[in-house]
């Protein structure tokens, strides 16, 4: 398994994403892709205190529940979000992390995020009080995601001078069909702090998973507009070449495009969420699978 960028984690290469837990999957659906992924050899679930609005918080109480009854919470990389809701004050921080891990019925979280950051407060606020959490063991790392180039670097320039718990980690939005932000403004970021990249819609919001085809059937996913979106002549390039490779590998789909975000510099472990086992064993074969260079220069191509 990798590391987690300068930590002492290793995950797997595909982080499980929940939070289509309690919203478009149930607590049995739930729990269902939890144990497949398990056997599968995963061991790396990301959620957030807000998943799934409006049931906030949802989300973590079925982690916590799976792993209480199966007894595994020693075997999970555990990420879960603050921030959505209430912001990153070192108030609302203190005083979120602990329904947290209520819910999630652990006592430490093994990677806390800065989920949003609404660039109001002085990064220094929302560092001390992360590090706070750090010392107290009730957090092990910290990471950032949906926040600026300037503010990352002004966070990890901070930590540095002040000897505060840094980032280790950046939840960027990226995949084969949003490219430009993360490359142009993250990707050097990445690169200089070996910041682990864990990109969010790694399948552009199942777009990428191939459901979604000109003149193709309707799809029943509240997400089906925003994956819709994407289906212009550049969204059919990228398609045509994600056939092509899968049909050469006698892969999914979905799990091509996965290997292809994997193989990107800075890039640990791609976010997909399973709403079904059968979604989650399309996904699975993104892991181990290495895409030659002539492959990844293929889709590449296809999606600039």
């Amino acid at each position: 398994m990798p590391h987690l960028g300068k930590t002492e984690l290793n995950v797997f290469g595909l982080c499980l994403g929940a939070n289509v837990f309690g919203w478009t999957a149930d607590e049995s659906q739930s729990f269902a892709v939890l144990d497949a992924y398990a056997e599968a050899g995963g061991n790396f679930i990301d959620t957030a205190d807000t998943y799934m609005r409006p049931n906030m918080g949802v989300s973590e109480t079925i982690i916590g529940r799976w792993m209480a009854e199966r007894g595994n919470r020693d075997d999970i990389v555990l990420a879960t979000k603050v921030g959505s809701e209430g912001g990153l004050s070192a108030e609302n921080i203190a005083s979120r992390v602990e329904g947290s891990l209520q819910r999630l019925q652990t006592d430490r979280i093994d990677l806390y995020y800065a989920h949003k950051d609404d660039g109001s407060l002085p990064v220094g606020e929302t560092l001390r009080a992360f590090d706070a959490l750090v010392r107290d063991g009730k957090v092990r790392h910290i990471a950032a995601s949906n926040t600026t180039p300037e503010r990352l670097r002004a966070s990890l320039e901070l930590s540095w001078r002040e000897g505060l718990a840094e980032y280790v980690a950046l939840q960027p939005h990226y995949n084969l069909v949003e490219r430009a932000g993360y490359e142009r403004d993250y990707a050097p970021i990445v690169a200089e702090h070996d910041l682990a990249c864990l990109p969010y819609y790694g399948l552009a919001k199942g777009f990428l998973t191939g459901k979604y085809r000109p003149g193709g059937p309707a799809v029943d996913s509240p997400r089906a507009s925003g994956a819709l979106a994407y289906l212009d002549a550049r969204g059919e390039r990228v398609l045509a070449a994600l056939d092509s490779v899968a049909t050469g590998r006698a892969a999914p789909v979905p799990a091509v495009a996965l290997a292809w975000l994997s193989a990107q510099p800075g890039v640990v472990a791609p976010i997909a969420s399973a709403r079904s086992v059968e979604q989650l064993e399309a996904l699975l074969p993104a892991v181990g699978l290495k895409l030659s260079d002539e492959e990844l220069a293929m889709l590449t191509e296809a999606s600039s």
